[in-house]
């Protein structure tokens, strides 16, 4: 029989569908939907839904019963091999009967890694990965990101005017933007595992940081880049450290007369010194990687944007685009160095380009 039939496609396709409705939820594990198909219809779904709870091929069995055995198994990441919290996805696709897997690409996961297919083919289960891979690679592409690089994907979300300002010369922004694009924000921030901001945004505009406009169970870890701990620890982003909202703040020192108020009001601080007594950026990404953490929503300013640029941490930019002009003397996006040379101008390949409310949404990723 030709692979993929308009059947694995269509299953696939479906297994996709599921594996999204963990979006918000499975960090820091992947996203990962199953379809087992028996004599030409759905035996069994399910998707993965937290960290801790059962992996989208146990809960796809268990609805499938014992139409399982001679079925095919349509899963969107390689089934796992190893013990982590949860046993074997491979084995218990082995002990239901199940005589083909088809996965939409191998697991990134050292862990695994080709192994779970292999342990299946070693069985006699008839194995394809690949099909819908890309589709399948971007649902988890912060995973990805973690298990190859070490690091999470880093999305910079931006609102700026159609001339590219962010706000007026002396810093007001609310609102550039309409109201359809900050929710769709929210959704961003609700996918995200950790919200990145600097203490010139904590200073000017006192955020939150938190998930508000679109339904969630779960807040992303707030991350405050601060060289030198000037963060207020009665400042709104501290708000909920203590109760469940976790807050990390990066700084280049930690002071004690600083960190100790900070540290009483729930805050986490992590000291990563650079040479010119700035956070570290890159390592920043590195132990935020460490800690689990698979997608990075940034929020910040002209200066921490620019830095993350220059430091290459940023993968995709996110920016909304209003139908207005604030002229020259509003703040740009990012700061960056003068150029010499068109030739050293960063290049993006736009991935995403559509309307929002009355505003435009651009998704660009960085070469």
């Amino acid at each position: 029989m030709t692979f993929p039939t308009p059947d694995d496609c269509r299953y696939m396709a479906q297994a996709l569908e599921l594996a999204a409705r963990g979006l918000n939820t499975t960090t820091p594990n992947p996203r990962v939907g199953c379809v087992i198909v028996a004599n030409g219809q759905v035996a069994g779904s399910g998707w993965h839904e937290r960290a801790g709870a059962p992996h989208a091929e146990v809960h796809a069995l268990a609805a499938a019963g014992s139409a399982a055995r001679g079925a095919t198994a349509y899963v969107t990441l390689e089934p796992c091999s190893h013990h982590g919290r949860t046993p074997p996805c491979a084995d218990a696709l082995l002990a239901a009967g199940v005589a083909r897997v088809v996965a939409a690409m191998q697991d990134p996961n050292p862990l695994v890694a080709g192994r779970g297919l292999a342990r299946l083919a070693a069985a006699g289960v008839e194995v394809h990965a690949g099909l819908m891979e890309h589709e399948a690679r971007e649902l988890n592409i912060g995973f990805v990101s973690r298990m190859t690089r070490g690091r999470p994907w880093l999305r910079l979300k931006v609102a700026a005017s159609l001339d590219g300002r962010t706000a007026l010369a002396d810093g007001r922004s609310q609102w550039i933007t309409g109201a359809a694009a900050r929710r769709d924000g929210h959704a961003w921030r609700a996918r995200a595992c950790a919200v990145l901001t600097g203490i010139g945004t904590v200073r000017d505009d006192n955020p939150q940081l938190t998930v508000r406009e679109v339904p969630t169970s779960r807040q992303p870890l707030r991350v405050v880049v601060d060289s030198r701990l000037e963060t207020p620890p009665q400042a709104r982003i501290l708000a909920g450290a203590r109760e469940g909202a976790p807050v990390l703040i990066a700084c280049a020192q930690a002071e004690p007369a600083r960190a100790g108020p900070l540290r009483d009001a729930g805050a986490d601080i992590l000291v990563l010194p650079n040479a010119g007594g700035k956070v570290e950026l890159p390592a920043l990404m590195s132990e935020l990687g460490r800690r689990g953490i698979n997608e990075i929503h940034a929020e910040a300013g002209v200066k921490l944007n620019g830095s993350l640029l220059r430091e290459q941490c940023v993968d995709e930019l996110l920016i909304y685009l209003a139908p207005c002009l604030l002229g020259d003397s509003g703040l740009g996006m990012f700061h960056l160095p003068p150029l010499a040379d068109l030739a050293a101008r960063r290049e993006l390949s736009i991935c995403d380009l559509r309307m929002v409310g009355s505003d435009l949404r651009i998704r660009a990723r960085c070469a």
